[in-house]
């Protein structure tokens, strides 16, 4: 039909924001005007996608409801706006050339799996048979690429790569499914895997004096051979580098702990399939849902067996992780093993390697090959891991698969710079009604993850156009993002670290109005100075109000305790129990040298350098210690980690805690006063009665979630509120955050926990920004 034959010609001037840049949505649009015989353009600008329709009105009408509905896998439409405009007697529909015409910014796309139409046509098409770095507008990399927006291929790491002529066909070819997908590339034109093999780690030689190198298929050959017998591979991801080896090989896994520095923290396993998965572990539906999900995260699951001992060293749970780029399904064609152990290539607390030069010379010594791929990673992204708790998924590490991708406040924070707190940092820019988190940085306290941080800082304010006019920092004094923050010479407002958890999560769930907070955490600044961890406010999104928290432990040795949380246990010890403490026969004391035990009693006796602590991880650290779990931590969280590993499942009686709050109209200030003297008691008691460890980890456990129930159950009383707003690394907990969702829930609160930012501190500066945008 013409436009001369069709009645009632209406146009439009459609404006659509949201997810939209690289993700095929133009070629999209294309088709569906063409099905709903609309004529126009479509356009691709930095701020949105601008589309011009004209056809008949309920034409018109079909198409846009059709847009969210029938929109791009990996596209997400936030916003549609569409404006009468005067019809021009278009004859066809035609995409248009992207433009770059406003500081508001589309949102970027995060890295997408390889989907199984590419892992299909690698098997068909005869330029890309196994062509490892195989993609589409569905599927490949996104943000690790991108320079600058628009998304197209001159502002990406693939600009030095030009199409074949079989590539450009496909790529103007509009109802082809690499139309417009810029990373497209084949086996005649595209970036290509290398092998590099370096001497053995433990010959002493450098890396870069590098024995061999192969390239092609001939890498994917190689790369298996090593991993087949028992060797160390570094192998290039979407992100940046990891490090492999046969998760079943306790030796090659064992010689990877010791390369790598890890002593003591359980290893992620990337299995061949499902099937392979499923020998080890149970996944349940929504496990399964997120394995397999565009952004290919680990997930964290509660039970395995069957793989190298090493590999979680004595945990119960397990980080699993599926194929998410081509070259990982072709690796395993050739492996004879079903699971790899895939860990971030890097030493210690560094970020992960990203430069093919610096994986050869900082990750060659440690493993017998470095493989890697021509095109540059430009933004680092680590994997990106969730837990599924209650059939819901938790982000433990918001990373590759959902940075950069924004998080709707439904209220202005432009310019708003959140710069986050030190451990698990991310920060945060405030866009429109935006919040735009960065992926994972790291632990600021180490000098390379500090240039990343300011790095991806500068990176971001250039890609989403940002100007900074005012800052949100921590409160504490030493933290390196807090100094950042105030050299930066704009006006910045300093944000309590844990009311920064709670405003976090009301952010996600778009709460304006007083609630219950509940923080739990391992540290942080409170505002008397001390070390606060384990608190009870009432708060909105301005102002908090501390109304009860957990005793107070002294920490003998300070920073110490971290390291040694059997200080810990003995300072909960003599603070609950007195001098008796120092004489008690419990086996964790026992395997403490005598000198180191005296010098922690002195302190503790003398008041000298124990700084108090409320601190929710320090409780279970001390917990952990004393109960002979965790004497020395090799890595963060140790104790609570192993403490939870071992809980019985299912619900147990808790042990008792007595609260203590008369409510007094006069002093709206008071506390309601905890005590943990009944709880250590009956602990010892089942200790001392050889109760099962598994049994007293399990009520430790329940103690602790009805506790925050009653607590809550209390504040309800006095202060009419119902709303309950759970945050801080301790709901990273399981089994804590299952039972105290499930009994808030059962005693009529509305119960708000993490699903959008980790409830640690990689979401802190969402909390951060959201507060410094409530009270300015």
């Amino acid at each position: 039909m013409t436009i001369d034959e069709r009645t009632f010609v209406t146009a439009r001037r459609i404006t659509v924001r949201g997810l939209v840049q690289g993700v095929g949505f133009r070629p999209y649009i294309f088709r569906l005007a063409e099905l709903h015989r609309i004529f126009g353009t479509v356009e691709n600008a930095n701020d949105a996608v601008y589309i011009y329709a004209e056809g008949a009105d309920d034409q018109i009408t079909a198409f846009l409801e059709a847009i969210p509905r029938d929109k791009p896998p990996a596209a997400e439409v936030h916003e549609i706006q569409a404006e009468p405009a005067e019809p021009s007697g278009s004859r066809e529909f035609r995409i248009i050339a992207s433009s770059n015409n406003s500081e508001a910014v589309t949102r970027v796309s995060p890295d997408i799996a390889v989907c199984a139409d590419c892992l299909a046509d690698m098997k068909t098409q005869p330029h890309r048979i196994e062509y490892p770095l195989i993609n589409c507008t569905n599927c490949g990399p996104r943000f690790t690429i991108i320079r600058d927006l628009p998304y197209d291929r001159p502002n990406t790491t693939m600009d030095v790569f030009p199409m074949c002529s079989t590539c450009r066909v496909e790529y103007e070819n509009v109802r082809d499914r690499r139309f417009h997908a810029q990373p497209v590339a084949c086996k005649d034109c595209g970036p290509f895997y290398s092998v590099w093999e370096t001497a053995p780690a433990h010959s002493g030689a450098a890396a870069a004096s590098a024995a061999s190198a192969a390239s092609g298929s001939e890498a994917l050959e190689r790369t298996a051979e090593i991993i087949n017998g028992g060797g160390l591979v570094a192998l290039k991801g979407t992100g940046g580098y990891h490090l492999v080896c046969d998760a079943y090989n306790e030796d090659a896994v064992r010689r990877l702990r010791t390369n790598k520095r890890r002593e003591g923290k359980p290893f992620a396993v990337m299995f061949r399939d499902r099937a392979a998965l499923e020998d080890v572990s149970t996944p349940n539906e929504a496990e399964l849902e997120c394995l397999h999900s565009p952004a290919r995260p680990i997930v964290l699951l509660s039970s395995h067996q069957g793989i190298a001992p090493s590999v979680c060293n004595g945990l119960e749970g397990i980080g699993a992780i599926l194929p998410s780029m081509a070259f990982h399904y072709l690796l395993f064609e050739h492996l004879n093993t079903n699971a790899v152990v895939l860990t971030s290539g890097n030493v210690s607390n560094e970020p992960i390697v990203i430069d093919d030069s610096d994986a050869v010379h900082r990750l060659g010594p440690m493993v017998d090959a470095v493989v890697s791929y021509n095109r540059a990673v430009h933004n680092r992204v680590d994997d990106s891991v969730v837990m599924v708790v209650n059939g819901s998924p938790r982000p433990i590490r918001r990373s590759r698969g959902y940075a950069p991708g924004p998080i709707p406040l439904f209220t202005n924070v432009e310019g708003i710079l959140a710069v986050g707190a030190e451990l698990k940092h991310t920060f945060c820019l405030g866009k429109g009604q935006e919040a735009v988190l960065s992926q994972h940085i790291g632990d600021l306290k180490n000098g390379e993850t500090l240039e990343f941080f300011e790095e991806a800082v500068e990176r971001f304010s250039r890609l989403f156009r940002f100007e900074p006019r005012i800052l949100a920092c921590d409160l504490h004094p030493d933290y390196l993002s807090t100094r950042f923050a105030l050299q930066f010479g704009l006006p910045v407002m300093q944000v309590q670290h844990h009311h920064a958890h709670i405003v976090a999560c009301m952010a996600e769930h778009n709460i304006h109005e007083q609630v219950i907070g509940v923080s739990f955490d391992g540290t942080g600044y409170g505002s008397d100075e001390s070390i606060w961890g384990g608190e009870f406010f009432v708060a909105d999104r301005a102002e908090f109000r501390r109304v009860a928290h957990l005793p107070a432990i002294p920490l003998p040795g300070g920073d110490l305790v971290v390291t040694e949380p059997w200080r810990t246990g003995l300072a909960l010890l003599h603070r609950e129990l007195g001098a008796a403490a120092f004489e008690m026969d419990l086996p964790f004391l026992q395997e403490i040298p005598a000198e180191r035990r005296a010098a922690a009693r002195t302190s503790l006796e003398k008041n000298l350098y124990c700084p108090l602590s409320s601190s929710a991880g320090r409780l279970f650290d001390a917990v952990a210690a004393i109960t002979g779990v965790c004497s020395y931590a090799q890595f963060d969280a140790e104790g609570p980690m192993r403490l939870e590993s071992l809980a019985a499942a299912g619900t147990h009686e808790a042990y008792p805690f007595p609260l203590d709050w008369t409510h007094d109209s006069q002093d709206p200030e008071k506390m309601l006063n905890m005590g943990l003297s009944d709880t250590i008691g009956a602990l010892l008691e089942d200790m001392r009665s050889g109760q099962d460890l598994r049994l007293i980890s399990a009520r430790f456990h329940t103690t602790i979630s009805k506790l925050i129930v009653q607590t809550s159950i209390h504040l309800r009383s006095s202060l009419g509120l119902n709303s309950v707003v759970l945050s801080g690394g301790l709901f990273q907990n399981r089994y804590i955050l299952e039972q105290t969702e499930f009994f808030l829930a059962q005693q009529g609160f509305s119960v708000y926990a993490h699903k959008q930012v980790p409830t640690n501190d990689g979401g802190i500066a969402l909390g951060q920004l959201a507060e410094a945008a409530a009270r300015s």
